[in-house]
């Protein structure tokens, strides 16, 4: 039986393994729960976090991310440099339609995005694929486009193959649920170099700089709700409160260099 809510916590910044970790017992919550759940948090430090199957060694051969720290992500995609996004985990398990069809999971919480900005005079839509697109496998999730990605247009003159991609999600199928990392990005990050520094929402649509990120993320995920008839239930707690010991187990697997470089 599908709960009749979701579950949404805030947390406060932690480093790339703690919230890893808190991802992973996130996926296990959505299975007591029986129905999609959400956490929504930062980073203390600008952090790269690598897709589950992207090799070390090309984060390694990138100069200008040589003075970051790098976790694993357990979810698929490109990497990410975090530190100026909204970062969300999601996850729902296999029996629920958004688990059964994961790509329900990913275009619900893209098109609640898209209506979200939308409010704030934002005009984003889902992408579409193109022969222009810059190809697939580039290494940082931002310099890629995909199907279902959220992208606005650089003039607002309407669609064009080149408008920027500012919001992607990534998924992992575990044993009983899918997990999905996304994020949004608000600003361009200041203390990436600019080879690998891509431009937020603030330089490509003018969004203030003082928007507090729950301003966007509550409307959104109201609308998540509204898309699975449920309603939203917000947690007076972060998710890592009363968690400590079992996230700090399981962070110990994402600061291991064997998991880190296992590709």
């Amino acid at each position: 039986m599908t709960s009749p809510v979701l579950p949404v916590w805030w947390d406060e910044a932690a480093d790339g393994p703690t919230n890893m970790a808190a991802d992973e017992l996130l996926a296990d919550e959505a299975g007591r729960h029986g129905g999609p759940v959400v956490r929504v948090y930062s980073w203390t430090v600008a952090t790269v976090s690598l897709g589950a199957f992207q090799a070390l060694a090309e984060a390694e051969a990138c100069p200008s991310l040589a003075d970051l720290p790098i976790v694993r992500r357990p979810s698929g995609g490109g990497a990410i440099i975090h530190g100026t996004d909204l970062t969300y985990a999601a996850a729902v398990p296999k029996g629920h339609p958004w688990g059964a069809a994961p790509e329900s999971l990913y275009n619900a919480m893209h098109e609640a995005m898209a209506a979200t900005l939308a409010d704030l005079g934002i005009a984003a839509r889902r992408h579409t694929p193109t022969p222009g697109d810059p190809p697939a496998a580039a290494f940082l999730c931002f310099s890629r486009r995909a199907a279902g990605d959220l992208v606005v247009s650089r003039s607002g003159a309407g669609a064009a193959a080149d408008d920027p991609k500012i919001m992607g999600s990534a998924q992992r199928r575990l044993a009983a649920t899918v997990l999905q990392h996304g994020s949004l990005l608000l600003a361009s990050n200041p203390g990436v170099a600019a080879a690998s520094r891509h431009a937020g929402l603030a330089e490509l649509c003018g969004l203030p700089p003082d928007v507090a990120v729950r301003a966007i993320a509550e409307p959104w995920l109201e609308r998540v709700a509204a898309a699975a008839g449920i309603a939203v239930a917000l947690h007076t707690q972060p998710f890592l409160h009363g968690r400590e010991a079992a996230i700090r187990d399981r962070a110990d697997r994402f600061r291991d260099p064997r998991w880190t470089g296992r590709r």
